[in-house]
């Protein structure tokens, strides 16, 4: 079974925007609309201060509340845990907006709800997600989590890693390394 996720190096990362970019051009996001963002947070007290960069997107959470919320199944998991949805059988409702902890979603100017899909067209013949092929730092790994062997694997096993909101109990599959 495969059980897709993306690591991000905070270290490596330098909040550059060229995920942000590639994946506008790549999956025709319009104008004033992200799939994915940069956040900068500040850790640590005045004194011994710590800068740290995220690339942030759908979590591609496990437990999904956005799609136990959707009333037409629009929002689904497809093979490899990718959350999608379905432009064709979302009626907008914003339900699984709400529900989402990551404020991942937002409403296509077409009127479906629309977020990251990891590039699911081009993962499904082998490639990486856009935002990973164009990362001028090498910050961004995606693969396999049941692959032992795989690139994510590794990179978790010998890293210390953190997911966000992990109260929030979605068991995400976005880590971000320290």
């Amino acid at each position: 079974m495969t059980r897709y996720a993306m690591v991000i190096d905070t270290i490596r990362c330098v909040g550059c925007a060229d995920c942000v970019i590639a994946c506008q051009t790549e999956n025709d996001v319009p104008l004033g609309f992200a799939r994915d963002w940069i956040v900068q947070i500040t850790n640590g007290v005045y004194g011994d201060l710590r800068l740290e960069i995220q690339s942030q997107r759908c979590n591609h959470c496990t437990d999904t509340p956005c799609v136990r919320t959707c009333p037409t199944g629009a929002s689904h998991v497809a093979e490899g845990g990718i959350v999608l949805v379905n432009h064709d059988e979302c009626i907008g409702c914003q339900a699984c907006i709400t529900s989402c902890p990551y404020d991942a979603r937002y409403v296509h100017p077409e009127g479906y709800v629309d977020k990251c899909t990891f590039c699911h067209h081009r993962t499904t013949k082998g490639e990486n997600p856009a935002c990973v092929d164009v990362c001028p730092t090498y910050a961004m790994t995606f693969g396999d989590l049941d692959d032992k062997n795989s690139e994510v694997n590794k990179l978790l096993t010998t890293r210390r890693n953190k997911t966000i909101i992990p109260e929030a109990g979605t068991e995400p599959n976005v880590f971000f390394l320290d």
